[in-house]
């Protein structure tokens, strides 16, 4: 059996990210954290063409924060709070944001196949992906408030700029358990699949994503990331300017010589860019 930790698989062009502690649902710990930080580490300088995360077992994606005294890092923040210490818990916050900030900031599509219970910071890192594939048995639930907790990874700002500020508020504020199908309803699922099949059916779109063009999906993907921060002129602008750029490359040679002659493109890999923050 595998140690716990955060496991890093490839498939082909594929990188799958394995939340590895179903005993405790794969909560993260110091332990995951670290194990986090060295996988983006790894994926930075090579991330492939998508990156899938998902959780280990058949129980949980990930049940956030693992807020038992035997975490390191609650003995921390019990420490800080006896001492009103905001700056350490400021400096505990951005650390392991910034795991989550590199992770979906890889220039790449990053899917999250969640295939259990998603919770506090799992339900965040589910919502700061591209796509989310839900398994019928999934749940997300921003839960924190229930703990005299608010999300603290991100996962509020983009819940809000994913389904709206009063659908997120409706979430956020009451804690309650999301089901897959109201998810899906929501535009928070990106699609719901067959029992027991969110990890082959996230492998199945990542492949579909393979097929095309890297610089082409990467151009677009930065564009879908970017679009919410800017006003319309701004944003359009970008799509302009990326579109241009990719074009003047050539490499939609490849695409249109294949069309052209009813065959399957084959694409090179680009030179990885740096990743960019999420």
């Amino acid at each position: 059996m595998a140690e716990p930790g955060v496991l890093l698989e490839r498939r082909g062009g594929v990188a799958v990210v394995t939340l590895n502690r179903p005993e405790r649902w794969n909560a993260f710990n110091e332990t995951m954290w670290a194990g986090l930080e060295r996988t983006v580490s790894e994926l930075e300088p090579d991330p492939g063409r998508v990156v899938v995360v998902v959780g280990a077992g058949d129980q949980a994606f990930c049940a956030g924060m693992d807020v038992n005294p035997d975490n390191p890092q609650v003995t921390a923040l019990a420490r800080a709070i006896e001492t009103g210490d905001c700056e350490s818990v400021t400096a505990l916050l951005e650390r392991i944001r910034r795991a989550f900030d590199r992770l979906v900031g890889l220039p790449v599509p990053v899917i999250a196949a969640v295939n259990g219970a998603a919770y506090g910071g799992g339900a965040e890192l589910a919502a700061r992906c591209d796509l989310r594939i839900m398994d019928p048995k999934a749940i997300l639930r921003f839960s924190e408030v229930r703990l005299g907790l608010m999300p603290d990874v991100g996962g509020g700002v983009a819940l809000t700029r994913l389904i709206g500020p009063g659908r997120a508020a409706d979430l956020i504020l009451t804690a309650r358990p999301v089901q897959a199908d109201e998810a899906f309803a929501l535009g928070l699922a990106s699609r719901v699949t067959a029992p027991g099949r969110a990890l082959d059916e996230a492998l199945a779109l990542a492949r579909l994503i393979e097929e095309n063009r890297p610089l082409a999906v990467r151009s677009a993907l930065e564009v879908i990331r970017r679009t919410p921060d800017l006003p319309r002129d701004q944003a359009l602008e970008l799509e302009t300017r990326l579109a241009a750029a990719l074009i003047a490359s050539g490499e939609c040679v490849h695409g249109i010589a294949a069309f052209l002659e009813r065959r399957l493109p084959v694409f090179p890999d680009p030179d990885p860019p740096e990743a960019k923050g999420a």
